[in-house]
């Protein structure tokens, strides 16, 4: 090492310049806008919300598909928790649509 360096250990030079570094980061995040990211963010999640709704439509009706099949291979079979499993699927499904229904009224889109 140099004569003027010798001062310094390893650890010490690595943490100045790790503080260095972070106080240009800072200066450089304070330099952002925030309002506008916010916004910027807002916008593009409006954007994809009506296509995630009717992705959640969409995973209801297969998901009452399925229960459709699995209640009618239960009832041919003559299984006694029939109504039960339909009970399940039905409910399961209809939560998934009014969910989707309220969170689509609850945000405004």
């Amino acid at each position: 090492m140099r004569n003027g360096f010798k001062k310094f250990s390893n650890r010490k030079l690595s943490g100045l310049m790790v503080c260095m570094a972070l106080a240009l980061i800072s200066f450089y995040a304070t330099a952002q806008d925030g309002n506008a990211g916010i916004e910027e963010a807002n916008q593009k999640v409006r954007s994809y919300f009506d296509s995630g709704t009717n992705l959640m439509y969409a995973v209801g009706a297969i998901l009452g598909l399925i229960g459709a099949v699995k209640v009618y291979q239960k009832w041919n079979a003559g299984d006694p928790d029939t109504g039960k499993v339909a009970a399940a699927w039905f409910g399961s499904c209809v939560f998934l649509v009014v969910v989707t229904t309220v969170i689509k009224s609850f945000f405004g889109i």
